[in-house]
C-alpha cells in the first residue's frame, strides 16, 4: 500500500518542529494550522528545500532521506506550488510552460502537460501573457506547470492566500477536479478551514511544530478536544449520493449512512458522489421526534460526547445511523441542555435546518 512516511526533528531559538506522519499515497492531505505552526517549515523539508540531519522521508517505498540517503529537490519527482503565482512576465502562459519543459528536459511529459491543461481549464489562456490574467487564472498555469512535471507528489504551500474571495471561488472547482482526477498524494498547506473542509481527504492539525492531530477529515473535525469544533464555524461532513431530484419543488434528495437528506436542487445525475457541510449551530436536538415542523431533515441520533464552551453552550456530538458510524455536532445553549437532561448515551432526534454543498 502506497504510504507517504516522514519523521523530522527541527530546533530553532524561538521555534522547534517534531512530526512523525504516516499517510495516505493518494488523495489530499492537509496540512492545517495558525499561522507559525510549522506547516510551511514541514512542506520545505518534504521538499529537500531545507534539510536535518535527524530526518526521514519515504515515498511510496522510495528513500528520499535517511541516515545515508539525501535526494536533494531537482531529483525529487515533485512538483512545489507557492502561495505566489510566480510567471516569466515577459512570457504568454504556453512560454512558461515551455520553459519548464527546457529546464527539466525528458522529464516533462507532454501527454502530463496537455492533461493539466485540460484539467485546469487553461487552453483559452496560453496565448496571453501574466498581466492579462486574473490572479486566479495565473495560480491555475502554476499549477499545470507544476502537474506537467509528471510529479509522484505535488506540495501546494496556500494556494489561494494571495486571492481575493471572488478569485478563490474561481479556482476551487478546478482544484476539486484534480482531487478526483489525480492518482498522486497532494499536500495541501492551508489554514482556512473551509478550504480544508472542501478538499481534504486527510488532516493533519500543527500546533507549534507538533501533530496535535491526525486523521480523517471527518474525525479531525468532529473532535470535541479541538479548537476546530469549538470555533463559531464548526461543521460536521458527511459523504452523500445522489438518491434523486424533486424537480417541482427544486430539492434533491441525498442519503448517507445516517439516512436521508434533502438540499437545494443539485445539477448531477443520481448516482454521483457529494459531500455535505453541517454547520454544528444549524442542527437543534429534540426527545421526541417532531410531527410538524418547517424543518425537513430530521434524523435519529444518540448523544456520544457532551463539552460546555463559553459563552453559556454546550458542544454535543453525535452518532448517526444503524452503526453509529457518522458524526454530527449540535451547538446549543447550556440552559437548553440542562432543561432537557441531556446525557451520553441518550438518543434524540437532529433536526438540521441547513446543509451546505461542499463539492
Amino acid at each position: 500500500m502506497s504510504r507517504i512516511q516522514a519523521r523530522f526533528h527541527l530546533d530553532y531559538p524561538e521555534f522547534s518542529l517534531d512530526v512523525d506522519l504516516d499517510l495516505p499515497g493518494r488523495g489530499v492531505t492537509a496540512l492545517f494550522g495558525h499561522s507559525g505552526s510549522g506547516k510551511t517549515t514541514l512542506l520545505r523539508l518534504i521538499a529537500g528545500l531545507q534539510q536535518v540531519r535527524d530526518g526521514h522521508l519515504r515515498l511510496n517505498g522510495q528513500v528520499w532521506q535517511d541516515g545515508e540517503t539525501f535526494l536533494p529537490t531537482y531529483l525529487r519527482p515533485l512538483g512545489y506550488v507557492f502561495q505566489e503565482a510566480s510567471l516569466f512576465p515577459h512570457l504568454s502562459a504556453r512560454g512558461n510552460l515551455a520553459y519548464g519543459m527546457r529546464r527539466v528536459g525528458s522529464a516533462m511529459d507532454r501527454q502530463a502537460l496537455n492533461q493539466a491543461v485540460e484539467l485546469l481549464g487553461i487552453a483559452h489562456l496560453l496565448k496571453r501573457r501574466p498581466h492579462q490574467l486574473s490572479g486566479g487564472e495565473r495560480q491555475r498555469v502554476v499549477i499545470a506547470r507544476a502537474l506537467a512535471l509528471h510529479p509522484k507528489l505535488l506540495l501546494m504551500d496556500e494556494p489561494l492566500a494571495a486571492l481575493d474571495l471572488k478569485r478563490k471561488q474561481e479556482i476551487l472547482p478546478y482544484l476539486e477536479r484534480l482531487h478526483d482526477a489525480l492518482d498522486i498524494p497532494v499536500l495541501y498547506v492551508s489554514h482556512a478551514p473551509d478550504e480544508v473542509a472542501r478538499l481534504a481527504d486527510t488532516v493533519v492539525l500543527l500546533e507549534q511544530g507538533r501533530v496535535r492531530a491526525q486523521g480523517t477529515v471527518t474525525e479531525v473535525f468532529s473532535r470535541l478536544d479541538l479548537s476546530l469544533a469549538q470555533d463559531q464555524g464548526a461543521s460536521t461532513l458527511i459523504e452523500c449520493t445522489i438518491a434523486g431530484h424533486d424537480d417541482e419543488d427544486a430539492l434533491t434528495r441525498v442519503t448517507f449512512a445516517g439516512g436521508p437528506l434533502w438540499l437545494g436542487h443539485l445539477q448531477g445525475p443520481v448516482g454521483a458522489r457529494v459531500r455535505a457541510r453541517i454547520h454544528a449551530r444549524d442542527v437543534s436536538l429534540a426527545l421526541d421526534e417532531p410531527t410538524s415542523s418547517t424543518i425537513l431533515n430530521i434524523l435519529p441520533a444518540r448523544i456520544r460526547e457532551l463539552r460546555e464552551i463559553e459563552p453559556a453552550q454546550v458542544l454535543v456530538k453525535l452518532a448517526l445511523g444503524p452503526d453509529q458510524a457518522t458524526p454530527l455536532l449540535a451547538r446549543i445553549t447550556r440552559h437548553s441542555c440542562a432543561r432537557l437532561g441531556l446525557q451520553p448515551g441518550q438518543p434524540v432526534f437532529a433536526q438540521v435546518k441547513t446543509v451546505a454543498l461542499m463539492d
